[in-house]
């Protein structure tokens, strides 16, 4: 069998990340017009420095390949020219590659029989080396080194900047005549570009998408829309201003987002056949969920495929409007991600890019509450990773970042809007107060500065973890004196001047429950008063329900969430949903769903943040969770929650944790980490494999160990 070859193309770390992700952020386009961000993009460094210190038995050669213009030195002595091939002597010997690039990121790849390029080399942006009088060099003892960013580039001629998501060809399944044009259905949600086969004719034609019927037929209001030129010899691109020569078969330059396509030529000009190249990024679905419900199936099954077409080169928003990165969306789409895909790279790749590059200057996305989800998506993607590395590559960042935060505190170390900040918090039916202090904010802020000090750890940063565990703690005491009403049970959601309001909503008080803020006593107040309270202000964005549903399965309302899981995402369905909304109000009818920002089809129909019963099924029903970084440890906890019977499978760094649960039978198997199947029995259960262990009341627990199937024989309450 040949070896595998082990280089890999390699960059300063987050770089490659920024400049991808900025050429995605800038595809956005409303009616035809370029729509680019509102925050800051920054960019890479041009020119970084690639070292490596080897000990060679022998001499060998290596071959390099660069993105950019590079020299080499080898022990501090400057080589002559840009050599493809270089021959190193055997002995121990410093390597170092320099490289310029003012259009993508330098990016270095070196092959030989023992030295690679791989995440072991050393980068640099500025390498602080200067000479004296005399001519002697100084030595480089203030740079600060990062280690190589990487991804799959491996082989020489896989350019990291010639990067393109994959695609395959897709037909419409129906056609049909519609003032005086042609409307094709392609059957579901899709992303892609519009292929026209046998164009005949000069003149105008115009395409106009739709992620329904009424949007694309609706030439004035659709969001995306193309215009093209076609004459005898070239088809001009009105919106890019971009032209080709004509050919039999066309591909629209611009990817939409759509289910539908209205074409609308000049009397002049026809088309004989409209296809699309399907763009999308690979990926196995490592996840699987199946049980008695057909329709529960249906809602798993529609959620993977939003999950799948919001999983690009990032994970992003919406794949009609925005088409963004956004922390908000993007913290949920990890989640959601760990129990699907379980793409440790994209994870990466979207929290670099969210972050960007110092100095601060706003919130991440300009949203307040989006910089604290930044914070704590860092946290989680260790705790399902294990991958510690990463966190002491990025906590640099986490830093500045804190630091911009904790320049804008108050008088009291609370956060509240300033100039330039967008306080969020979600999408409402009804007025939602803004001003002051509120208790949603700070429950984040006091979870990050948490987060901060478990991060200061693992990056080694000891000084760190006193600081923000003191700053915590700080802000921990002072939550309750300043948001807890003892009369309406529960968190208040704003204070202004020092003085609560009377409103309360249902934002902090979920968090508050799965964040470990209350007291048993106060999580049962707070489940009436407030997550069961029909009077508060109903969520009716999958945002946020995404949490509220979370902070029910917590305090064991299993029940209830299947209800409302089959009763909203199911109701998504009944209204022909083929992928999952950025908003639903079961109240709403017929087009009124399409709407929002005040415009007729404003609502993204594919938004990454619907897919949120991929979660709460993985974790909350088939109950696996990681308990020690990368699934070292974890737990099953499995709960039917009205099912007759489930099964499905989770991933994890080691493979897979598989569960099957009836009202008499648990069956799990892992692949990798040890744990405990936790559940309840009416009377005492037997085990195939361990020890069955009583833990209290009708509660039972046996230790997973191996890759033996566990089977429990229990009777079900």
């Amino acid at each position: 069998m040949a070896m595998k070859n082990k280089s890999t193309w390699i960059w300063y770390p987050g770089d490659y990340e920024i400049w991808l992700g900025n050429r995605m952020n800038s595809r956005r386009t409303e009616r035809g017009a370029f729509f680019p961000p509102f925050w800051k993009m920054d960019s890479h460094y041009v020119t970084v420095e690639f070292s490596k210190t080897l000990d060679l038995e022998q001499e060998e050669e290596i071959r390099i390949a660069a993105e950019g213009t590079y020299n080499i030195k080898l022990d501090g002595k400057l080589q002559f020219g840009m050599p493809r091939a270089f021959r190193l002597p055997a002995g121990r010997h410093q390597l170092n590659i320099k490289i310029w690039n003012q259009a993508t990121p330098p990016a270095l790849y070196v092959s030989g029989p023992t030295v690679h390029t791989d995440g072991t080399w050393k980068v640099t942006y500025e390498d602080k080396e200067w000479i004296d009088e005399s001519g002697k060099a100084s030595d480089t003892s203030a740079t600060v080194y990062m280690d190589a960013g990487h991804w799959n580039f491996d082989d020489p001629s896989q350019r990291p900047s010639a990067f393109r998501l994959e695609r395959k060809p897709l037909q419409p399944v129906t056609t049909s005549p519609e003032n005086g044009g042609v409307l094709y259905d392609f059957g579901r949600e899709t992303f892609g570009y519009v292929v026209l086969e046998g164009i005949h004719g000069t003149g105008c034609l115009d395409l106009y998408y739709g992620e329904s019927p009424e949007e694309a037929c609706d030439t004035e209001h659709c969001e995306t829309l193309d215009r093209l030129e076609v004459n005898g010899q070239h088809i001009a691109d009105l919106a890019t201003n971009r032209t080709a020569e004509r050919t039999d078969r066309y591909v629209l330059e611009s990817s939409k987002a759509f289910r539908y396509v209205f074409l609308k030529p000049t009397d002049a000009l026809s088309v004989d056949r409209v296809g699309m190249e399907y763009e999308f990024l690979p990926e196995d679905y490592r996840g699987s969920f199946r049980c008695n419900d057909e329709e529960l199936n249906r809602i798993w099954e529609v959620g993977a495929y939003t999950m799948h077409l919001t999983t690009r080169e990032f994970f992003i928003d919406g794949i009609k409007r925005d088409r963004w990165v956004w922390s908000g969306d993007a913290i949920q789409s990890y989640l959601m991600n760990y129990y699907l895909f379980f793409d440790s790279e994209t994870v990466k790749r979207t929290i670099w890019l969210l972050r960007g590059k110092d100095p601060v200057t706003s919130h991440t996305n300009t949203i307040m509450d989006y910089t604290f989800f930044w914070f704590l998506s860092i946290y989680d993607y260790y705790m399902y990773t294990g991958d510690r590395h990463f966190v002491s590559q990025i906590y640099p960042r986490m830093q500045t970042m804190m630091d911009y935060v904790l320049g804008r505190t108050n008088a009291d170390g609370m956060v509240e809007g300033l100039t330039g900040d967008w306080v969020f918090v979600d999408w409402a039916d009804g007025y939602l107060d803004k001003h002051g202090e509120l208790s949603f904010e700070q429950v984040l802020f006091c979870k990050s500065l948490e987060t901060m000090a478990l991060c200061a750890g693992l990056a080694g940063c000891t000084a760190d973890v006193q600081k923000y565990g003191e700053l915590a703690s700080a802000l921990r005491d002072k939550l309750m004196p300043a948001f807890w009403d003892e009369a309406r049970q529960a968190l208040v959601h704003n204070r202004i001047g020092g003085r609560q309001s009377e409103a309360v909503t249902r934002y902090a008080n979920m968090f508050a429950v799965f964040f470990g803020y209350l007291t048993p006593e106060q999580q049962e107040a707070v489940k009436h008063s407030v997550l069961l309270n029909d009077a508060i202000l109903k969520i009716t964005t999958p945002y946020m329900r995404f949490y509220e549903l979370e902070a029910l399965c917590a305090l064991g309302e299993h029940e209830a969430v299947m209800r409302e899981m089959k009763a909203y995402w199911g109701g998504m369905l009944r209204e022909g949903a083929t992928s999952f909304w950025e908003k639903y109000n079961p109240a709403e009818t017929g087009t009124q769903h399409l709407s929002m920002y005040g415009r007729p089809y404003g609502k993204s129909l594919c938004h990454a943040w619907g897919a949120s019963p991929i979660y709460l099924l993985g974790k909350y029903y088939l109950g696996v969770r990681p308990l020690k970084p990368g699934y070292e440890e974890f737990t099953v906890t499995p709960t039917l929650g009205g099912l007759e019977w489930m099964e499905g499978a989770v991933p994890t760094p080691q493979g897979e944790i598989r569960v099957r649960m009836d009202a008499a039978q648990i069956r799990v198997r892992a692949t990798g980490g040890q744990g405990y199947l936790y559940f309840r029995s009416e009377r005492r259960p037997e085990a195939s494999v361990g020890v069955v262990e009583h833990v209290g009341g009708d509660r039972y627990r046996v230790r997973i160990t191996g890759t033996d199937e566990v089977i429990v024989n229990y009777s079900s309450n």
